[in-house]
């Protein structure tokens, strides 16, 4: 096999190895903006305000690798999430968990 053979097979497996590489994607299913913590005391409160859509939900941690510090950064956060609604009783469809989340 020639050189030239050679170097163009070796650059066509380059190409398609960086290209199928299957990095974490950057699709997340929704986009929000926490708007900061929930101080109220009562059964379906605490935690922090997050919006998504036109809807506002509550939550009360983040995943362990988000690199948000709910304590020091400045509201509003934009992030892109991707969540499920919580069973959290008594507050059906008011309380979120976040799988993934990160900083627009």
């Amino acid at each position: 096999m020639s050189m030239t053979i050679r170097s163009t097979f070796a650059i066509l497996f380059l190409f398609f190895t960086f290209a199928l590489c299957k990095r974490e994607t950057d699709n997340y299913e929704s986009r929000g903006t926490i708007t900061g913590p929930d101080f109220r005391d009562c059964a379906c409160c605490g935690g922090w305000y997050i919006k998504i859509d036109t809807t506002v939900y509550e939550f009360d941690s983040l995943p362990n690798n988000s690199n948000i510090d709910l304590q020091k950064d400045t509201y509003p956060i934009y992030v892109k999430l991707d969540w499920q609604l919580s069973e959290r009783l008594p507050c059906p469809d008011k309380w979120i968990i976040i799988t993934r989340i990160r900083k627009e």
